[in-house]
């Protein structure tokens, strides 16, 4: 079996639950540590000598397995490492939260036992994408897991963000931005801005108002294969452009165009854990202070 690990270098704990998952493998076995956390772990001298990688080298379609120690937002940057080269992701949750990472920090051998064991089935999550010349700020990871928004940039203004759904004009968005989200990502920044849960295999898109003063506008669920068009107006000559956590400057009047892209990435689904599970424990469905 060959891993990759990744976490962010600000996880103190780590080294522990680390050092644990990699006395779970075989002899035959290998592991590869994304360089930075590599060092931040203490290198060599905590971990024996390990082969590293970087975001544009060192990972191929070889590896069975990609551990990412950290909470949901190391597991957006995992998927930047990651990008169409098909190895499965699983987390491990020494965040808080932790939608996307579904294993305990204290359960980081059971990764490892499972997987060997067979106890688990591949979910392949879809990722939107921007294309044409915008591309360019964000390459070579112009895709996004959780979501795209378009916000405000230096104003406490509103910003009109003109809409086209396969080149027909929706409406223009009055707001303090727009989120693009995957069903992945539904459970994001897009539900805390009342857009709906989705189920990870749902083949659609929401587009959520990020407090829209157009008190009618609603959340809107549309087919994955729909090529979204968006126009920024305002007061401001900018405004931001976010890849989940990736953000650029970019000039009011620009074309944005987000579409689906091209492949997904597999998440390790083990076979005692479900998205529905998920939304009981961790979003608290069905839980009342009455019973």
């Amino acid at each position: 079996m060959k891993i990759a690990v990744y976490g962010q270098a600000c996880q103190e704990q780590s080294l522990a639950y680390v050092l644990a998952l990699m006395e779970e493998l075989d002899q035959g076995d290998s592991l590869a540590i994304e360089s930075d956390f590599y060092d931040f772990l203490g290198g060599a001298d905590c971990l024996g000598e390990l082969p590293c990688f970087t975001l544009t080298e060192g990972l191929d379609a070889s590896f069975d397995m990609f551990v990412s120690f950290g909470g949901d937002g190391t597991i957006l940057r995992a998927v930047t490492f990651v990008r169409d080269l098909g190895i499965p992701v699983v987390g491990v949750n020494t965040g808080r939260l932790g939608f996307l990472s579904t294993f305990k920090k204290e359960e980081v051998r059971e990764v490892i036992k499972e997987f060997r064991a067979g106890d688990y089935r591949l979910e392949p999550r879809a990722l939107i994408q921007v294309v044409g010349p915008e591309a360019e700020l964000f390459l070579p990871t112009n895709f996004a897991l959780n979501e795209i928004t378009v916000s405000r940039k230096d104003t406490t203004s509103m910003i009109t963000v003109e809409t086209h759904l396969n080149d027909e004009y929706l409406t223009s968005y009055w707001a303090d931005g727009l989120i693009i989200s995957t069903p992945t990502g539904s459970t994001g920044y897009s539900l805390s801005c009342g857009g709906p849960v989705m189920s990870p295999m749902a083949g659609s898109l929401v587009i959520t108002p990020i407090a829209p003063h157009n008190l009618n506008a609603r959340p809107l669920v549309v087919s994955d294969d729909t090529v979204i068009r968006l126009k920024v107006s305002g007061r401001e000559d900018h405004h931001l452009v976010s890849l989940d956590s990736r953000l650029a400057t970019v000039a009011n009047g620009t074309e944005i165009r987000i579409q689906k892209a091209p492949f997904t990435v597999p998440f390790i689904q083990y076979k005692r854990e479900s998205f529905y599970k998920t939304l009981r424990h961790k979003l608290l469905w069905g839980e009342d202070v009455r019973n």
